[in-house]
C-alpha cells in the first residue's frame, strides 16, 4: 500500500514545462525539476548540481530564517537531511507561479520521518522507536540568476504539531526502509 508518491513535485513541474512557451521560464523549470528529481532520489551531487556558486537558503517556519547561507553550507544542510533520512516524501504542488525571476511552488509536504526526526521537527509524537507520516504546508520560493541557475530556496512552511499519523511497520515503503541498516530497524518500528 503507498501511502505517498515521492514523484507528485515534480511531476507538478513538468506538467507546467508542458504547457510553457518562454525560453527563460522554461530552462528555470528544467532546473528546478531535476532539483526536486534529485531530492527524491537521495542524489546530493544532483541537488547542488543547478545552484550558482554562492547560494542562500531562507527557511522561514518559526519568525526567523534558518536556512544555510553558502555552498558548502548548503552541502552540509542535504548530508544532514540525507542522514536523518527526511527524504521520503510527497510534496503536492497546487500552485505554481512563473515570473522572469522566480519559481513559486505552494502544496502540501507528506513525509516519513522517524519518530526522534518528527518530534525534533516539532510535532508532539509519543513513541520515537517509530515511523510517522508528517504533513505540513510549504510555499517555496525558488530563485534564479539571470544565467538560468538556481539562487538558492526561500521557503515558509507552517506545521500543526498534531498533524501526523503513526505508520505500521509493515506499511512502511522499500524505499524508506531500504535507507536503515538492520540493526536500525527497531528505531523505526519495524
Amino acid at each position: 500500500m503507498e501511502l505517498i508518491d515521492s514523484n507528485l513535485g515534480w511531476k507538478a513541474i513538468d506538467q507546467r514545462i508542458q504547457r510553457t512557451t518562454n525560453d527563460r521560464h522554461l530552462g528555470m523549470l528544467m532546473v528546478l525539476r531535476r532539483h526536486m528529481e534529485a531530492e527524491m532520489i537521495g542524489d546530493l551531487e544532483g541537488m547542488l548540481a543547478g545552484l550558482v556558486a554562492k547560494p542562500k537558503y531562507h527557511m522561514w517556519g518559526s519568525g526567523t530564517d534558518t536556512g544555510p547561507k553558502d555552498f558548502d553550507s548548503i552541502r552540509q544542510y542535504y548530508v544532514d537531511l540525507l542522514a536523518v533520512r527526511r527524504g521520503v516524501l510527497e510534496y503536492a504542488i497546487e500552485r505554481i507561479v512563473i515570473d522572469d525571476d522566480a519559481v513559486v511552488t505552494e502544496g502540501t509536504i507528506n513525509a516519513f520521518q522517524p519518530g526522534a526526526v518528527a518530534k525534533a521537527f516539532g510535532y508532539r509524537v509519543e513513541e520515537l522507536n517509530a515511523t510517522y507520516l508528517v504533513t505540513y504546508r510549504a510555499l517555496i520560493i525558488w530563485p534564479f540568476d539571470l544565467a538560468g541557475a538556481l539562487i538558492g530556496e526561500d521557503g515558509y512552511g507552517s506545521i500543526n504539531p498534531d498533524n501526523f499519523v503513526k505508520v505500521d511497520g509493515k506499511n512502511l515503503p522499500d524505499v524508506y526502509v531500504s535507507l536503515f541498516d538492520k540493526s536500525e530497524y527497531a528505531s523505526i518500528g519495524l
